[in-house]
């Protein structure tokens, strides 16, 4: 089950880009900035992901039924991964098209004043997203660096919008630097340079998010330290002689599918096996 602190995060993420969304248009239509235009895809895209994640979040909790008798977990990584094509498709390619666009007729900035008080506003507004998804991020750390958490971690959604909030923030500080050097070179070029860096940025971070959602999609197995607790819980009960081989699967976030071999005491009835499977089974979902 998705928890309540995700979900915020993925609608505090959706509430500040379709603000930001709205002030870059604004901003590109006074200025005729290719960056700030890209920057406002950007962030439209962006509030349309955060909505494919929560729809997904809401769906993933949806318990096993006749049909899906594992439960609905797995819609979180259909629609994350439908998140990274949209990233690339939408937000990286219309981005790298208004970008050389951009190259191909130039067009002089006018009133810069705006592109940088509307980049301003989105720094900051971007920078309190991604505080509160980097906060979410850490409750899961652990210890580890931030890439082997992204590893390790089962819920894309965390890791989505921390990845797209990186990326927003980073495509701010391009399109002041394509708007900044286009003022004072007195050319247009680095504004529409800056909408292809953009997009680039983009895509890179959407081959990323894609390449770690679809394996949870295909299936991973759970983490080594949660078989070898499981494997220890069976080792400890009376009943059983030997554990063999321990199987995982995970189903969504909070979601393991486990198949587990194991071999009782040979002197034990079959009474006794019933009551040990049904007391092993307790136990591990319980811890």
């Amino acid at each position: 089950m998705a928890k309540p602190s995700r979900r915020i995060a993925v609608l505090a993420a959706v509430a500040a880009n379709l603000a930001i969304a709205a002030v870059k248009f604004a901003a590109a239509v006074l200025t005729g900035s290719s960056a700030m235009t890209s920057e406002g895809i950007h962030s439209l895209v962006d509030t349309g992901d955060g909505v494919l994640l929560w729809i997904g979040l809401r769906r993933s909790r949806r318990g096993p039924d006749g049909v899906h008798p594992f439960g609905y977990g797995k819609e979180l990584y259909f629609w994350t991964v439908v998140v990274a094509v949209l990233i690339f498709a939408v937000g990286g390619g219309m981005s790298v098209y208004e970008g050389t666009l951009h190259l191909l007729r130039p067009r002089r900035l006018e009133r810069s004043g705006w592109n940088y008080a509307v980049l301003g506003i989105a720094a900051v507004m971007e920078a309190t997203s991604w505080a509160v998804a980097l906060r979410e991020f850490r409750r899961g750390q652990r210890g580890r660096s931030i890439w082997a958490t992204i590893r390790a971690s089962k819920d894309p959604s965390v890791f989505a919008v921390l990845f797209e909030d990186s990326a927003a923030l980073l495509g701010i500080l391009v399109a002041f630097l394509g708007v900044f050097l286009g003022e004072r070179l007195g050319t247009p070029y680095p504004d529409g340079a800056a909408s292809v860096a953009i997009g680039l940025i983009l895509m890179v971070v959407a081959v990323l998010l894609a390449r770690e959602t679809l394996g949870l999609l295909v299936g991973e197995s759970a983490s080594p330290e949660t078989v070898a607790e499981i494997r220890a819980l069976a080792e400890a009960d009376p009943a059983v002689a030997r554990v063999g081989r321990a199987l995982t699967a995970h189903f969504g976030p909070e979601e393991v599918v486990l198949n587990l071999e194991l071999f009782f005491r040979v002197d034990l009835p079959m009474a006794d096996v019933a009551a040990a499977i049904d007391r092993l089974e307790r136990r591990i979902r319980e811890a």
